[in-house]
């Protein structure tokens, strides 16, 4: 993949400290979900001038995932510690100040508070799949899908559960939401984060009135976080917000902060993919799926959430509880077998071998099958996780194979979801792709392209993912796009993307192979009809210190 040189690339070491000096920079947060990252980009949000990170993980407590946020602030700090180390050693000039702030998180999931603003539950996350009844329930009284892991959907079963901290709920948000209101004091969100808090109208940009008004257990509108769009300041960085992000009390307050923003926003706009007919696929220990539409689909599918772009316009949203952690506990197996053989090897190392092993394999895999939930998932109609490789005598076990499908397995789930939305006949021009996976050039790139039978695109900016995403929604609020030159009109975020962020970027394209085509069909019919075999594997394989 080439690289576009900057025109003034020789200037760059001197411009870049004079921007970080002088607070023309804009800073992204992301609390994904194996990591938090953040990003600092320079006047030009295309120029990456710095990433600081920390890896954490989900924990599995009395039968919840959940995340404390004790480790939240840890996270947050330690990566924020690691990104001014990398400012100083890159440009010599340590952060005092930043030009704009963003906070993006995982959607969904359920933080409730009381008025005195302390957590009442621990955090349930998105990966929860507890809430059957309340998104049964609701997706009948509203007539829309509200799927297992929305907001609305923890809080509707918390009341249906008669849970005594229900009484004493002030507010409920969102990770993203939580973050961004002890960093400003404002209780806001991003419409794009809201809409997977509660139904959003597309009209007024904010959450559906007449839906509202159906739900007769709480006051929302006094429970929810305000709804804010695209280039709208949502508060500025407080003094206590700043000793939040930076211990030493080096950071100064004062930065203006952009909406916060849920991690499909924010992929959303790492992969330029905001327009009518445009989408994007996200894989990290989740893998979704996001299109952007053009109109109405014709009625409402359980596969499909409706959603919205960071500027507020709808999307379909294929949803998987479970992406690519499987895969990475068998790299990590195979990598330990290296160094128990005297030939160890780095992460990346051990991925980019097993992932070329792949291209060898069997158009179908070899007739094996692998089966990527630890958690449960809807679509594939689990209520819990239960990995699972399965073959046949008559499959062959090779390496390829064997990784092929590792890899085929990652888009599983997600291919079901996605034959709902071809059944509406969606267009889509263009599908972008983002995250770890793909950064071994020519490989899950390939795979996903033959599963979704459909070019897609990897930008250079792709394994920055979600926090540079971030980042280039705070420049949006920071640069003040104002109007446009021409028109007097305000420019919309798609214009913003495409005229001042993406104007130079390099793609790389790969067309669906007819091969591997014909040979992921092949595997998801098999996966399709072997999901009665992980169903099986749920109801008698208990969980540790579980009976069936």
């Amino acid at each position: 993949m080439s690289t576009v040189a900057h025109p003034l690339a020789d200037e760059l070491p001197v411009a870049a400290r004079a921007e970080i000096l002088s607070g023309q920079t804009s800073l992204g947060i992301e609390l994904g979900s194996t990591r938090i990252k953040l990003c600092l980009v320079g006047a030009d949000p295309s120029r990456v001038l710095a990433v600081g990170a920390h890896e954490w993980e989900n924990e599995f407590v009395d039968r919840v995932w959940t995340y404390s946020l004790e480790n939240v602030w840890t996270g947050i700090q330690t990566a924020f510690a690691d990104l001014v180390a990398a400012v100083e050693r890159d440009h010599g000039v340590r952060p005092a100040t930043f030009g704009a702030i963003g906070v993006s998180a995982m959607m969904h999931g359920y933080l409730p508070f009381d008025a005195a603003g302390e957590q009442l539950v621990p955090f349930r996350t998105w990966r929860n799949t507890t809430t059957g009844a309340a998104s049964a329930e609701l997706s009948e009284l509203f007539g829309v899908n509200i799927p297992l892991r929305w907001s609305i959907a923890h809080l509707h079963q918390a009341v249906l559960d008669n849970e005594s901290h229900v009484t004493r709920i002030a507010s409920v948000t969102t990770l993203a939401g939580y973050v961004h209101r002890r960093l400003t004091g404002r209780n806001v969100l991003g419409v794009g984060d809201a809409s997977g808090m509660f139904p959003i109208d597309s009209a007024t940009a904010t959450y559906d009135a007449d839906l509202v008004a159906k739900y007769a257990h709480a006051d929302l509108i006094g429970l929810l976080p305000e709804v804010l769009v695209a280039g709208q300041p949502a508060g500025e960085l407080t003094a206590e917000g700043a000793a939040l992000l930076d211990p030493t009390g080096a950071l100064q307050p004062g930065a203006v902060f952009a909406p916060p923003e849920g991690d499909a926003g924010t992929g959303m706009v790492a992969t330029n993919s905001v327009a009518p007919r445009t989408g994007n696929v996200s894989a990290g220990t989740s893998i979704f799926a996001m299109v952007v539409l053009e109109r109405p689909l014709a009625s409402a599918h359980h596969e499909l959430d409706l959603v919205t772009t960071p500027a507020g316009d709808t999307v379909a949203m294929v949803h998987c509880n479970n992406g690519a952690s499987e895969l990475a506990a068998w790299a990590g197996m195979f990598g330990s077998f290296a160094a128990a053989s005297g030939n160890a090897v780095d992460n990346d190392a051990v991925f980019d071998v097993l992932f070329r092993e792949a291209l060898d394999g069997e158009a179908d895999a070899g007739g094996l099958l692998a089966y990527n939930h630890l958690a449960g998932e809807p679509i594939a109609g689990l209520v819990e996780g239960r990995p699972l490789v399965v073959r046949t005598p008559d499959s062959r076990l090779t390496l390829g194979n064997f990784m092929r499908a590792q890899l085929y397995g990652v888009f599983g789930t997600l291919a079901l979801g996605m034959r709902v939305l071809a059944g509406e006949s969606v267009a889509l021009d263009r599908m972008f792709a983002h995250g770890g996976m793909f950064r071994t050039a020519g490989v899950a790139q390939r795979f996903l392209s033959g599963a979704l039978d459909a070019p897609v695109s990897v930008a250079e900016t792709a394994s920055e993912g979600g926090a540079w995403g971030m980042a280039v929604l705070a420049a949006f609020v920071r640069e003040d796009v104002g109007a446009d030159a021409a028109s007097g009109a305000p420019r919309s975020l798609d214009v913003y993307l495409r005229d001042t962020v993406f104007s130079g970027a390099s793609f790389e394209t790969v067309e669906p192979d007819p091969v591997d085509v014909a040979g992921f069909a092949a595997y998801l019919d098999r996966y399709n009809a072997g999901l009665a075999v992980e169903r099986v594997a749920v109801d008698t394989l208990a969980l540790k210190g579980t009976t069936p």
